[in-house]
């Protein structure tokens, strides 16, 4: 997500609906309009966000209540 941050500050027509923003599940996304004023979001890899929360030591049952997603796609996600 980084680098794609980048990359896109190096454009300076960018029509942002907002920059960099972290959701309470603390994944890193951006929104901004493409050339027809549609919408387009760009999130971090869900993945990248549990592997950060079970290297940081939660659990696979406590990082699947933290975002809100199934415990079965949580494991999936961490082998």
């Amino acid at each position: 997500m980084d680098a794609f941050i980048k990359k896109l500050n190096t454009f300076n027509d960018i029509d942002y609906v907002h920059g960099l923003i972290e959701h309470k599940w603390r994944q890193q996304v951006v929104m901004f309009y493409d050339l027809d004023k549609h919408i387009i979001e760009v999130g971090e890899n869900i993945t990248i966000v549990i592997k950060r929360f079970a290297k940081n030591g939660l659990s696979a049952e406590e990082i699947a209540v933290r975002i809100e997603v199934p415990f079965h796609y949580i494991k999936s996600c961490l082998q």
